[in-house]
């Protein structure tokens, strides 16, 4: 086996055009020896294959604007499938696969793979981080496993416009290219579900109840005591066990819904801000955009704008 990553010559980065006709492509672009990504942009394309030779242990991220796209697991002769609006986290660790790119009168795809050494540069020690989770993961022997599964969001198209678009700088295109992935990589890996080991079933299904709830009526919530009544506990217990299994507080994670929510409305384009404000649980649409401002960085006005 080959390693994926160290393609780099005497650039920073080097980008490969892997198909190219008229306004179609796939190119390849190593951002340093441990990013990698794949632009895909294709029209009425046929089925096309694309074997990865890898010695390296890494993640893979694909994103489905349009199109279908598979990996195929040579160990286990598995196929793991992604469609349009599909987000998608696998792990790998030193195996052989196959990128798939089905038949398509659209493919628009973007597909991202980070090797373990990258991650390694942001281990906190801590089990409940996602990046020491994820690092952890593939250290096992681990042919091809998926570990996420989200819709694509409207902020995540925003960076990977940001990412493919680095290049048209006259200078410091590395640099911008690793920012915006690093970027990217902060959005996807906080909505993964981390919890802490020292929990007990009890503590568990209490925050699961809760969690349960909050996922189906976030928009008009219930108040502590309805949802602590609802999960048979007193509302005390009810705040301590969900931060202590969720960490975040559960005004917080109402506040997190909701914004997750609307992230996937601005994809859309079909409402204006304050239709999207009101339609996730927001009075004001000031106060919800500065809500989003504050855990996106950028304001929802200027995604629609994107």
């Amino acid at each position: 086996m080959d390693s994926f990553f160290f393609n780099l010559t005497d650039t920073k980065y080097k980008t490969t055009k892997l198909f190219e006709k008229k306004t179609e492509y796939i190119t390849r672009v190593d951002i340093s020896n441990s990013i990698v990504f794949f632009d895909i942009n294709l029209t009425n394309n046929k089925d096309m294959k694309f074997p990865v030779k890898n010695l390296d242990r890494m993640l893979v991220i694909s994103v489905i604007q349009d199109g279908e796209f598979s990996i195929h697991d040579n160990v286990k002769n598995k196929d793991f499938s992604s469609k349009k609006d599909d987000i998608n986290i696998y792990c790998s660790s030193k195996q052989n696969f196959i990128l798939n790119i089905k038949e398509s009168k659209e493919s628009k795809i973007f597909i991202l793979f980070i090797a373990d050494f990258f991650l390694k540069r942001y281990l906190s020690f801590s089990k409940t981080e996602p990046i020491d989770f994820l690092y952890e993961k593939i250290q096992e022997d681990i042919s091809l496993e998926q570990i996420n599964s989200q819709p694509l969001d409207a902020f995540s198209l925003y960076i990977i416009d940001k990412i493919i678009n680095s290049k048209q700088y006259p200078n410091m295109n590395s640099i911008r290219y690793e920012h915006n992935i690093i970027e990217f990589i902060i959005h996807r890996f906080t909505l993964l579900d981390m919890s802490d080991e020292n929990i007990n079933e009890e503590e568990l299904q209490i925050a699961k109840r809760a969690k349960e709830h909050l996922l189906k009526n976030f928009v008009q919530a219930p108040t502590i005591n309805i949802l602590a009544h609802l999960c048979a506990t007193n509302e005390s217990k009810l705040k301590k066990i969900f931060k202590k299994v969720y960490k975040m507080t559960i005004y917080n994670y109402i506040q997190k819904l909701r914004l997750e929510k609307a992230n996937l409305l601005l994809k859309d384009r079909v409402l204006n801000i304050g239709e999207i404000a009101r339609d996730v649980g927001y009075k004001h649409q000031g106060h919800f955009s500065k809500l989003f401002f504050e855990t996106y960085g950028i304001y929802p006005k200027d995604l629609l704008k994107n």
